[in-house]
């Protein structure tokens, strides 16, 4: 089953937004995805219940090697499961180094999980730089999904990880396919119409057809700790990730 990062540089894109509503559109298409929090913000973990107050029960326990994936695995339901993040993340970059073993540990992980369960879609939320943990990410997934919302400085991050990518790909012996989806898209402005473009004119048919709008349901749906569609179904930004769920899903990206 197809293991989909969503990335970018920048914070405020919409990375946790968009894993947590592909997931409940994954779900609500008969499936039963699996989220994992990357991020020592834990904000998707958040939005399920507080992050685990024992570090070495989130992911930070399996850097640890204290426990495997499907021992920290949470159930979220009517979603799926939930891999759980912890502030303790941040510490991953300096305590474990950047050799080989520790860039290849999620990959190595998820393995040993498809052994475990059946296998699933994975949806990987990254934290906001390129470090171990979003590298991890990257040597782990099959596609990667790069949320730009429409402001300059976010167009910027998501060069920043193009060029990342490209220097990476001899290391990873294969390009990683990617799409770039347009978030909080606001129609009035003639910013997002600009972005929109240089952003097309930069990477073409990788640029998803799909954009998310700015929509109230979508921006008040976390602090419900809901997905869209549990807070509002007939939103403009349920229609929007139902989209991009079936564009995605044409694509091979999801199932």
């Amino acid at each position: 089953m197809p293991r989909v990062a969503v990335f970018n540089c920048k914070g405020g894109v919409g990375k946790t937004t968009t894993v947590l509503n592909l997931a409940a559109a994954t779900a609500r298409a008969g499936q039963s995805p699996l989220l994992m929090d990357l991020d020592p913000q834990a904000h998707l973990t958040r939005i399920w219940k507080e992050p685990p107050q024992d570090a070495s029960y989130s992911l930070f326990g399996f850097y640890q090697g204290a426990h495997t994936l499907l021992s920290i695995e949470q159930e979220w339901p009517e979603l799926g499961g939930l891999i759980p993040a912890h502030g303790q993340l941040m510490k991953v970059d300096t305590v474990f180094g950047k050799g080989p073993a520790i860039l290849n540990k999620l990959r190595s992980g998820l393995d040993a999980l498809d052994g475990q369960r059946s296998k699933r879609d994975v949806l990987i939320d990254c934290c906001p730089y390129l470090g171990v943990l979003s590298l991890n990410a990257i040597f782990a997934c099959d596609f990667l999904l790069i949320p730009v919302s429409t402001d300059y400085l976010s167009l910027d991050a998501a060069h920043q990880v193009t060029h990342a990518l490209r220097a990476l790909q001899p290391v990873l012996k294969r390009r990683i396919e990617r799409r770039y989806v347009l978030t909080r898209f606001d129609r009035r402005r003639r910013m997002s119409s600009n972005v929109r473009e240089l952003l097309l004119e930069k990477y073409g048919d990788e640029v998803c057809t799909t954009v998310i709008s700015e929509n109230v349901a979508v921006a008040e749906s976390p602090f419900q700790r809901k997905d869209v569609f549990s807070h509002q179904a007939t939103s403009t930004g349920a229609a929007d990730y139902t989209a991009l769920f079936w564009e995605l899903r044409r694509a091979g990206f999801l199932t």
